[in-house]
């Protein structure tokens, strides 16, 4: 796919744009989804190949990513990658990037200044990166006019309150002091719990598990549905076997149960499947099969969105 593009899709009355920022492998496939084994993978290859899996290397291969929806009269981002100039020693695909982010953003219509709502699906550094930039030396809202919406439980377990994470990572303490501490500051932030209605047509959800306070973004709107899922699914396996969690997931058990219950509404009322991470389309339509679920389409997009 031609990641200096955006690609556009229409869904009710909702404009949905998709900005790439980075795709390619990743890591070992069985290091990203461990419970998922080798014969799931090779089983699948004819569709897993090339967007999802190399072969060649059994690597994992994910697309960083974020979403913009035209909902009500209101530009809507929808999670903002890695950033550029971050120290994550720990995160190799994340450390020092320098990424024409913003100017892809740009080339699709969307500037800084014109983006009214920042949904953050989750705390994890590739989830907010962009929610701030460097001016002068100092972390400021990229997004001026916007609000951004937090999930209070992510706020509190990554923030100060918690200890950032427990502790347990000093990335976790580099990403909230720099990603998130500033917009609140500025007064940006709305921290949200259960669920939160952004307009007629979007709905956040909680969906807890890969971290406290995950969420899944709903679209309704005619007769079109979509749920943009965040990192419940990496990988298109876990649509196949969803009890198999990501090794970024805090609570493998209770990300399997946040997963298998929107899959199987996205299945029932077919919502369109948005994961952060999905190469190729990006997107599928699924179906429930034995004990888990298959893909019936993948998404089409109109015309590559070039302004």
């Amino acid at each position: 796919m031609n990641t200096e593009s955006a690609q556009r899709m229409v869904l009710g009355d909702v404009e949905v744009i998709r900005v790439v920022e980075w795709q390619g492998p990743f890591g070992p496939a069985r290091g990203i989804v461990p419970g998922a084994g080798a014969e799931v993978w090779k089983d699948n290859e004819e569709w897993l190949a090339p967007d999802h899996w190399a072969p060649d290397s059994d690597s994992a291969v994910m697309a960083l990513q974020s979403w913009v929806l035209r909902s009500g009269g209101r530009t809507v981002l929808v999670d903002t990658g890695v950033g550029d100039g971050r120290e994550r020693p720990d995160s190799p695909h994340f450390h020092r990037r320098q990424d024409d982010f913003l100017g892809r953003l740009e080339r699709a219509g969307i500037r800084p200044e014109d983006v009214d709502v920042v949904v953050n699906t989750h705390l994890h550094t590739d989830h907010v990166g962009w929610n701030t930039r460097d001016v002068a030396g100092e972390w400021v809202p990229t997004f001026p006019n916007a609000e951004y919406l937090v999930p209070a439980a992510d706020d509190f377990h990554y923030g100060p309150r918690n200890g950032y994470g427990n502790g347990l990572q000093e990335e976790d303490r580099l990403v909230y002091e720099e990603s998130v501490a500033p917009v609140h500051r500025a007064g940006q932030v709305r921290l949200w719990d259960g669920a939160h209605r952004i307009d007629g047509n979007l709905t956040l959800e909680a969906a807890p598990g890969h971290t406290p306070g995950s969420a899944v973004l709903r679209l309704a709107s005619g007769g079109d549905r979509a749920v943009f899922v965040g990192d419940l699914l990496h990988s298109p396996v876990q649509i196949l076997e969803p009890a198999c969690a990501s090794c970024f997931c805090l609570d493998p058990g209770g990300a399997a149960v946040s997963r298998r219950r929107i899959l199987e509404r996205a299945a029932d009322e077919r919502e369109l499947v948005v994961p952060a991470h999905f190469g190729g389309a990006g997107a599928a339509e699924v179906r429930r099969e034995g004990k888990g679920f298959g893909l019936v389409r993948w998404a089409a997009y109109g015309t590559e969105v070039r302004r």
